[in-house]
């Protein structure tokens, strides 16, 4: 990106976080905010934590007042998608306002699921990650509202589906604003590589040559593809090869991240879904809804199911229905050619762009250090690291390229390079190795309060699963096959919480429970090292191991939340 374009973005950024903080802890004008907020969550339990949240946050005046702050969860029973979660929130907006939701302007931000590429989200959600800015620190939720600011006072009533785990940013023409007042969908688009463009959304646009020279131009769609091949982008046309963007790529796609719908498009969507009743597969918002989208959209990809995690009965069928329901709706799409697409939804993403990425830094303001209480000047040893929420004994350092959040490192602790430690309490001098995530977790167990530290190697697929524990060689724990580990710790045999038929690490009963926070850091690090020494352990007797799967089904928010305030209070204690 040229020097230019980054100061663009960085004015243009900077001002949006400002106009933001003035609304932190104030009521808004009517019109200049959004009406209503939504976020989704996967589950009962996770719609309870993130509500806990938003309320304490609104408590706090860490959010704009007057505002309606809604949790919406996925009903039991079949994963649904973020395509389903959009239609269960608008019937339950419906049900709530009636006939006056057709006057608000609401977001929807998407931020169900477990969170398995991030693992140290899980707990707490990735909407309300931690970022290293501002005081209150903010999370992704205000970090979202602030760069959607000027949305709502150019936006016709209807709703703005967005995700938890990206960012945006942009700037345009001095007197120039993005609106959302046409009929149908308005799509933001992104200038991308046509590498990015094989994992996200691609639009076939209908281009003018003054588009590509312009801060910003409002084109129509001729077709969506969604997560293409390089072939299928250039054999649709989508593949651009002039323009004033800031890309270095002499061809480029331009890709999507935040889309609008209008109040009468959402209720077709909604009278398709009472039709259905419930849904039994998984409807992606972005590509089972915008591929539907536009004149030259085609049926036929309602039978391809390569990018489907589960392929259940039904979804070639409601595919086929949401086509007929939207064929013919207008797909508008907004070109922002000076603006980038940040995703922060994996945790190499999230350390490069927390701790290396110079230019998101620069646009965002971020810290190497924000909300924090260092004991002495030698805590910090890199530039390239990120402290954030914590509180840090003599004599500790942080390894470049490594993240520390909401958590008590005491005299003489070590981090290492390009790790993650979230919510520990880490004992005098300790030494975390390269390249983990360490995380714990406050849970009940037995009407008792206990504690267990996740870690896990940063490169680690926590995703992956094999069908029974013959094939345990082919999960990969550090770097190495989850036997070699058994082997290490001299169990002969491991449990798996949940579908016994789906081994994966996520559900491998691996992290001992402990009495208190640094006893559980410390037994799994003792673990850890074991296996990087290649030495045996012998765990005491009775020891209880549960999964991340098992951890998550017990935590205890409030004792989590508690451990923060207690952070809180240290740190404000200048």
């Amino acid at each position: 990106m040229n020097q230019e374009c980054l100061r663009r973005l960085k004015v243009a950024t900077r001002e949006k976080i400002k106009k933001f903080e003035l609304l932190r802890g104030r009521g808004v004008e009517t019109g200049r905010f959004w009406d209503v907020v939504v976020v989704s969550a996967m589950d009962e339990s996770q719609r309870q934590a993130y509500e806990l949240q938003i309320r304490e946050k609104v408590e706090r005046k860490e959010l704009p007042l007057g505002v309606d702050y809604k949790v919406f969860s996925d009903p039991p029973g079949y994963k649904i998608g973020n395509g389903g979660s959009t239609l269960y929130a608008l019937q339950h907006l419906t049900e709530m306002f009636g006939e006056t939701l057709g006057q608000l302007k609401v977001i929807l931000i998407h931020a169900g699921g477990w969170s398995q590429r991030l693992p140290h989200a899980s707990s707490l959600g990735k909407i309300f990650t931690a970022l290293p800015l501002g005081e209150p620190l903010y999370q992704m939720l205000e970090l979202k509202l602030a760069m959607y600011m000027e949305f709502p006072s150019h936006m016709k009533p209807g709703i703005l589906v967005t995700c938890a785990d990206d960012i945006e940013v942009y700037s345009v023409a001095e007197n120039d604003n993005i609106r959302f007042d046409k009929p149908g969908f308005t799509a933001l688009a992104h200038p991308s590589s046509l590498s990015i463009g094989t994992t996200h959304g691609v639009f076939v646009l209908d281009l003018c040559e003054e588009s590509k020279f312009s801060d910003m131009a409002n084109v129509s769609c001729l077709q969506f593809l969604h997560k293409p091949s390089i072939a299928q982008m250039r054999n649709s046309g989508a593949v651009c090869n002039r323009g004033s963007n800031c890309l270095s790529d002499t061809e480029f796609v331009y890709t999507d991240s935040t889309y609008y719908v209008d109040f009468d498009t959402a209720r077709s969507l909604l009278k398709f879904f009472k039709e259905v009743g419930t849904l039994e597969c998984e409807v992606d918002a972005y590509g089972d809804f915008l591929q539907a989208l536009g004149p030259k959209a085609m049926i036929e990809y309602t039978s391809n199911t390569a990018n489907v995690p589960k392929v259940e009965d039904s979804l070639v069928e409601i595919r086929k229905k949401i086509f007929t329901v939207l064929t013919g709706t207008p797909l508008n799409v907004i070109v922002l050619n000076n603006s980038r697409f940040f995703h922060i939804g994996t945790m190499s993403e999230y350390l490069f762009h927390l701790t290396e990425d110079e230019e998101l830094k620069a646009m965002l303001g971020l810290l190497s250090a924000a909300f924090s209480k260092h004991l002495d000047e030698n805590t910090v040893g890199s530039s390239a690291s990120c402290v954030m929420y914590s509180v840090l004994g003599h004599g500790c350092s942080v390894g470049p390229q490594s993240v520390v959040e909401y958590s008590r490192l005491e005299a003489g602790v070590i981090v290492g390079r390009g790790c993650i430690v979230s919510s520990c309490w880490v004992g005098p001098g300790l030494s975390v190795p390269d390249g983990v995530v360490i995380h714990s977790i406050c849970i009940n167990q037995n009407g008792e309060l206990k504690f267990v530290t996740i870690i896990f190697g940063i490169n680690d697929n926590l995703k992956h699963t094999v069908k029974s524990q013959v094939h345990l060689k082919d999960l990969k724990l550090f770097g190495l096959s989850l036997e070699e580990c058994l082997s290490c710790w001299q169990l002969d045999t491991l449990r798996f919480s949940g579908d016994a038929s789906s081994c994966s690490l996520w559900n491998a009963c691996l992290f001992p429970v402990c009495t208190d926070l640094q006893s559980a850091f410390s037994k799994s690090l003792e673990m850890q090292q074991a296996v990087l020494c290649g030495s045996l352990l012998t765990l005491p007797k009775n020891t209880k191991l549960i999964s991340m799967h098992e951890a998550l089904q017990y935590k205890n928010l409030d004792e989590m939340l508690k451990f923060r305030k207690e952070l809180h209070s240290d740190i404000t204690q200048r």
